[in-house]
């Protein structure tokens, strides 16, 4: 780093420092995305605009998400993106403050804090949703929506409008949009195989979160499933605890974990798929017409986010094959391979079908809705 460039960083420094001191985190944070903390005056800028719109709204709105924001160039989780929308589509009567990078929680713990009311939006992924609303986790049926497409189908059916929606609000949420970022890959740890059919995952170690579905997965298609905590995933792949995980691309690369990589395979099986949950007694108690803002919000930063996959996805494998890592695609005879041996159809599926529909009858009713091409479209790996 030169001379000028070290002036440059130490000015952006100051500035977000200044910015976070007098309480605005939410400018520092605009500041830093748009590139502007070198310069005084676009800081002042945007300190000041931001002071504006919160000064004028009706509402704060305190959205709180596990990513930071330069995130949705490799995992399109698009923060700023519903920030602005909202402001904008509710005439600016919401001002929506940003808690990024986990400074409120992650996971579990977001969803927790929207249930309670602690704060009024959050993003987490449907996995960790289902503790508090059990029905979604309908989505980690193996094959059910693993595809970018049947997953984008089912949520904006008018089915799961009809069956699940309201199951979700029972809970004390309102879902308002659902994020597709890619489905789960199977990624090998270096030194090992690539893994291209269930016979190759004999003997593999395979990491899995706490979810009892996505470990009877694994261990239906030959893999050991080995249940490590998110936090110590890293660790436990370098060292050989587990020697597979299954994240989609974009969180492999968000989290660091392409240069302890030597192979990604696209399985398709469960969708990696995100929520953005918001506290359903404060939605309620919100003007008719602010309400419709965000929930028109919601809707125009999905289709962004549908716009954005392939570009998230295109960036993060870029960097992960830059690090060594091979990608490989399967055939229709290979992912059949693997949905004959694991998939949703199986009879072992049967029981988590209708304690979470409700009833076959339903399942069948959201199968439908899976398979059926909705108003939209979104890319596939």
């Amino acid at each position: 780093m030169d001379k000028s460039e070290q002036q440059l960083a130490s000015v952006g420094r100051r500035n977000f420092l200044k910015l976070t001191a007098s309480g605005g985190f939410t400018a520092a944070m605009m500041a830093g995305a748009a590139g502007v903390l070198w310069s005084d005056q676009a800081v002042a800028q945007t300190a000041a605009e931001e002071r504006d719109r919160e000064a004028a709204a009706d509402h704060v709105m305190t959205l709180a998400t596990a990513y930071v924001l330069g995130a949705t160039r490799s995992y399109p989780i698009m923060q700023l993106d519903l920030k602005e929308n909202i402001q904008n589509m509710t005439n600016g009567k919401v001002y929506v403050k940003l808690a990024p990078g986990g400074q409120l929680g992650a996971g579990g713990a977001l969803a927790q804090a929207v249930q309670g009311g602690t704060i009024q939006c959050a993003q987490h992924s449907l996995s960790n949703f289902a503790p508090f609303a059990p029905v979604v986790d309908l989505i980690n049926l193996p094959y059910f929506c693993g595809s970018n497409q049947r997953f984008t189908n089912l949520t904006s059916s008018d089915t799961w409008k009809a069956e699940v929606d309201p199951k979700i609000g029972a809970s004390g949420f309102k879902a308002l949009m659902y994020i597709v970022i890619d489905p789960r890959v199977v990624a090998v740890r270096q030194g090992g195989d690539a893994i291209l059919t269930p016979g190759d995952m004999s003997g593999v170690k395979f990491r899995v979160p706490g979810s009892k579905m996505l470990q009877q997965y694994y261990g239906m298609v030959g893999a050991n499933p080995t249940p490590v905590a998110w936090g110590e995933t890293p660790s436990a792949i370098r060292q050989g605890v587990a020697d597979a995980l299954d994240p989609s691309v974009g969180a492999l690369h968000v989290f660091g974990f392409g240069e302890i990589l030597s192979h990604v395979t696209f399985t398709q099986a469960v969708p990696d798929s995100q929520v953005y949950s918001i506290n359903l007694e404060w939605f309620e108690g919100l003007p008719v017409d602010v309400r419709e803002g965000i929930e028109f919000a919601g809707e125009v930063t999905q289709q962004q986010n549908l716009a954005k996959v392939p570009s998230s996805r295109s960036y993060a494998m870029s960097q992960l094959i830059a690090n060594g890592v091979e990608f490989h695609s399967l055939s229709d005879d290979q992912l059949a391979e693997w949905q004959d041996a694991g998939g949703y159809q199986n009879s072992e599926w049967d029981d988590f079908k209708t304690d979470l529909a409700g009833s076959m009858e339903t399942f069948a009713k959201l199968e439908e809705a899976a398979g059926t091409l909705g108003r939209y479209y979104v890319h596939d790996a």
